[in-house]
């Protein structure tokens, strides 16, 4: 079966940066639904179509075509009494600006913990880097019309929301 529009296409990719280190090793395993749903990078998804199981494809992903530039706007130091005492770097937390509604909430990450002092950062661990994405078509099908009307795949137990 080819890949083309309402077709769930499952590859095996890696993610490297131009440097070529590897941010995502070899057989890593992903499943979209293809046509448009955003579940891949337009350019991946673009370069896929019209290919079966078994083809493979390299894309040079720009960070417009990838995470996006990286924004320092979404850096934030926010003061040590906000976070719970259990913070850690690493760790990951939904915000907003002040009054923001939900919808408008990101995640930010902790880039760094002092005694008075949290650092958050809002972007993609990603953001701002160009990379190589590298993939095989290991499967292709139709898509359930389940998963056409939420617009996303489906895990083999059903939806997994």
């Amino acid at each position: 079966m080819q890949i083309s529009k309402n077709t769930v296409v499952t590859l095996s990719f890696e993610l490297k940066d131009r440097d070529g280190q590897v941010l995502e090793k070899a057989g890593s395993v992903l499943s979209y639904l293809h046509g448009g749903y955003d579940g891949i990078f337009p350019l991946v998804e673009e370069a896929l179509h019209d290919k079966t199981v078994g083809e493979e494809c390299t894309v040079q992903l720009e960070p417009d075509d990838a995470f996006g530039e990286y924004d320092e706007t979404l850096l934030r130091v926010e003061p040590r009494n906000l976070f719970p005492d259990t913070v850690s770097v690493g760790m990951q937390f939904e915000g907003g600006a002040e009054g923001a509604d939900e919808d408008d909430y990101i995640l930010y990450t902790v880039t760094d913990v002092t005694d008075d002092k949290i650092v958050v950062d809002g972007n993609h661990p990603l953001a701002g880097m160009a990379l190589d994405f590298s993939c095989k078509v290991t499967d292709v099908r139709a898509a359930t019309e389940e998963e056409l009307i939420h617009g996303h795949v489906h895990g083999e137990g059903g939806v997994e929301h």
